[in-house]
């Protein structure tokens, strides 16, 4: 019948929990506007700029142009304009952001 309060805020598990999540999430803020290449599930490439993502992995893309074979650098191919884009997560393969991008952001692996 005994309950345990406690006074002095979440255990150390969560808050480990809140900090690693957090660390996520600037990671991902990091990324907002950066040119990103996802690849499918179906071998399609979409290359746009990176304006949201969701629990379920879903990413929206603006700018977006699609591929239809997997390139090796974001100039390559024929691309078909789509504007913005939303890619279910479960169709996601692989997701690469542009090194000039990356350059651009501090602290998310980029050596200065």
């Amino acid at each position: 019948m005994a309950t345990m309060i406690e006074e002095n805020g979440p255990s150390t598990h969560e808050q480990s929990e809140v900090s690693s999540s957090s660390q996520a999430r600037q990671k991902l803020e990091g990324l907002l506007n950066k040119n990103m290449r996802i690849r499918m599930t179906d071998g399609r490439t979409l290359v746009g700029l990176f304006l949201c993502t969701d629990r379920d992995c879903n990413v929206i893309l603006g700018s977006a142009q699609e591929f239809l074979k997997s390139t090796d650098t974001f100039s390559q191919g024929e691309p078909r304009v789509l504007g913005l884009a939303m890619i279910p997560g479960h169709h996601v393969v692989s997701i690469e952001v542009e090194a000039d991008s990356l350059e651009d952001t501090q602290g998310f692996g980029a050596n200065h």
